[in-house]
């Protein structure tokens, strides 16, 4: 059974191929979220992937826009699995199912760490957020990213926030797998997600008839656009 603060929009349950972008995405979600009464709200985009869809939502709310930098550790011989992510304060959480199945050993995670905190400080100065994030308590945060497989990525965010003094925190992100979603949405006050999917083949991009792993110097220019007006 669906948890009561978990919102879609149902005709799109279980569909692929729905958005034609993460720009589409976002406008999407615009229709879940946009009849809320928002206290001050700020997006935080996930960035590379979740920047179109944060600006598109943001445009649409009137909120301000900002990043929120976290970045999954992935295997060593695969870029796109990820056994847990660093966030934009150094901290991270692991994946140790998965670590034990992929049969890393302790030195491997290591690296992997290592590596991906490097990776999030140089994304924290590509994208200006060297100094500490704007005020967050008394006011709604809508956490963005372009999509929900396993969570990690979206749950260490989430963790971070709160340490920053985050109060009222909602997820929202075009697609997501069931059961990530349903985990994720009992550590935040709402999870909006316009397309739900279950079974063992999710895959965000299958939302998209457009999708392609989004530089950081072209998520960069978006938000420098995007502040340009």
């Amino acid at each position: 059974m669906r948890q009561e603060n978990i919102y879609q929009i149902e005709e799109l349950h279980e569909k692929t191929r729905i958005f034609a972008d993460r720009a589409e995405g976002g406008v999407r979600l615009g229709e879940l979220l946009g009849e809320l009464e928002l206290e001050r709200p700020l997006v935080l985009a996930i960035p590379a992937g979740g920047v179109p869809v944060a600006i598109a939502l943001a445009d649409l709310l009137h909120a301000s826009l900002d990043v929120a930098v976290v970045s999954k550790i992935t295997l060593p011989w695969d870029s796109e699995a990820g056994y847990g992510a660093v966030a934009f304060d150094g901290s991270y959480q692991l994946n140790h199912s998965l670590i034990a199945r992929a049969g890393l050993s302790a030195e491997q995670v290591e690296t992997g760490i290592r590596a991906t905190r490097t990776k999030v400080e140089r994304r924290l100065m590509l994208f200006g957020r060297q100094s500490p994030l704007p005020q967050l308590s008394g006011r709604d945060l809508i956490l963005v990213d372009d999509g929900l497989a396993s969570g990690f990525t979206l749950q260490v965010a989430v963790a971070a926030l709160r340490r920053a003094g985050a109060e009222r925190l909602l997820v929202a992100v075009p697609t997501g797998h069931t059961a990530a979603a349903e985990r994720l949405a009992s550590e935040v006050e709402a999870l909006y997600c316009a397309n739900l999917r279950s079974g063992w083949s999710y895959s965000v991009a299958a939302a998209y008839r457009s999708w392609y792993d989004l530089s950081e110097t072209e998520a960069r220019l978006l938000l420098e656009q995007q502040a340009a007006g």
